[in-house]
């Protein structure tokens, strides 16, 4: 039964079909082939309606909407020109900019795309202006963006949490200090490439600048403010922190800002609608194809098979991290979190690990994937916002990709860099 559901879908997904087609079609035919028959049908509707129905998942849309809103608004060119006017002096400083702004920016959007259009479309031409080489560009702008996916609020934190029944708060807060590791190595990488290449260095800012700067940036510093603090505080739960960054967000742009009309907000919300949508068809057929999977003891199969059940807590985040991060580099990063947590669930039970910390193991992993060739979805968010062929995005990802790697193994070895500021907020 695996090797015929693994086989379809990759089949289907050669042929060129979208994601949920053939998880879709995964799902009906394990159903027929583990019930022998569609007579039972409904249960396995019930089971797809029972993947949407966590009240944690009205948090997605929110965050789709808010960072739509930024996205389009003014948001993202304050928070880029604040970061450049402390840092893009410095050799290397136009390249840590690009980190820190996507970091800044996945801080309040937590969209990896979001982040591609927002920082990638202003920065890339300066970049290249400046005398960076493409390949260098385009890998920057897509890997820093992948730090979205750990720096809260995180979408795929919110999937996770809501599978595997770990608190999203926690996740929040555990992704913080990830993030960083990664934008402290992509910034010394950064700091080389320029000294090597000898790029030149941007005019140095004078502290008014900088002051004029900060106090524009000030606006949209208040999202993670909003969502870290709230939460934090236990003003906020992680869905009721989403909704007051929509309105954050809307008085922000419309009001403050008046960076947007109200005939933009039909254009938003048919983007936030089609987003949403595909992301709720992906969850709801998830959950359904997990509770097959989960019947037909495949999971408790395959995890014999390979020996994992007796590997210990490091052996079980090794294979964790194989599993995602290849997966990741062919499959939408949504899906592969809803296929994959249900799997691994046992070993991580039987090996006392600690959810959040597996949690943002498994961020990281999905993250790396999704920038990783050949088909790393933000490898084709690029292409398509930047007009550049598939190998000229992808050439210069390797360093990247061993820095990624890098810190997973970091915090595989040291899972307090990831926990230490849950200890300090939860414990």
């Amino acid at each position: 039964m695996t090797t015929i559901i693994v086989s379809l879908m990759i089949v289907l997904l050669l042929l060129g079909f979208p994601m949920m087609i053939p998880l879709v079609t995964a799902a009906f035919v394990g159903f027929y082939m583990t019930f022998g028959g569609t007579g039972q049908m409904e249960t396995l509707i019930q089971q797809m309606m029972g993947g949407i129905r966590p009240t944690a998942l009205i948090a997605v849309p929110m965050f789709i909407l808010a960072a739509d809103i930024m996205t389009r608004g003014q948001s993202a060119g304050r928070l880029i020109d604040m970061v450049m006017s402390f840092v893009g002096h410095v050799k290397g400083g136009l390249a840590v900019s690009t980190a820190a702004s996507c970091t800044l920016f996945g801080a309040v959007s937590g969209s990896t795309q979001a982040t591609v259009v927002a920082v990638g479309s202003p920065l890339r031409p300066r970049m290249l202006k400046a005398g960076y080489k493409d390949p260098f560009t385009l890998a920057l702008i897509i890997n820093s963006s992948d730090i979205a996916f750990l720096i809260p609020p995180s979408i795929g934190m919110i999937i996770y949490g809501v599978i595997s029944g770990t608190s999203i708060g926690e996740l929040f807060i555990a992704g913080i200090g990830p993030g960083l590791l990664i934008l402290l190595l992509f910034s010394i990488y950064c700091v080389f490439y320029a000294i090597y290449h000898k790029v030149p260095t941007e005019p140095k800012s004078s502290w008014k600048e900088r002051t004029v700067a900060v106090r524009n940036a000030l606006w949209p510093l208040g999202f993670p403010v909003l969502i870290i603090g709230g939460i934090y505080g236990g003003i906020f739960s992680p869905t009721e922190a989403a909704a007051a960054c929509v309105l954050y967000a809307v008085l922000l742009e419309f009001v403050i800002f008046r960076s947007l009309k109200m005939p933009d907000i039909y254009t938003i919300a048919k983007s936030t609608g089609l987003i949403t949508a595909v992301v709720f068809i992906l969850v709801a057929v998830g959950n359904g194809f997990s509770w097959i999977i989960s019947f037909a003891q495949i999971p408790q199969t395959l995890l014999a098979a390979f020996g994992i059940n007796e590997a210990g807590p490091i052996g079980v985040l090794i294979a964790i991290s194989i599993a995602f991060f290849v997966a990741c580099m062919f499959v939408d990063p949504i899906v592969v979190i809803l296929v994959l947590t249900p799997i691994f669930a046992p070993a991580i039970a039987a090996s006392g690990l600690d959810p959040v910390h597996v949690g943002v193991l498994i961020t990281l992993q999905v993250a790396i994937g999704s920038a990783t060739p050949p088909f790393g979805c933000d490898i084709f968010t690029a292409i398509a916002i930047f007009k550049r062929p598939y190998w000229e995005v992808i050439r210069g990802t390797p360093p990247f990709v061993f820095m990624l790697v890098l810190a997973a193994a970091l915090i595989i070895m040291f899972p307090q860099i990831a926990l230490f500021l849950r200890d300090l907020a939860f414990r």
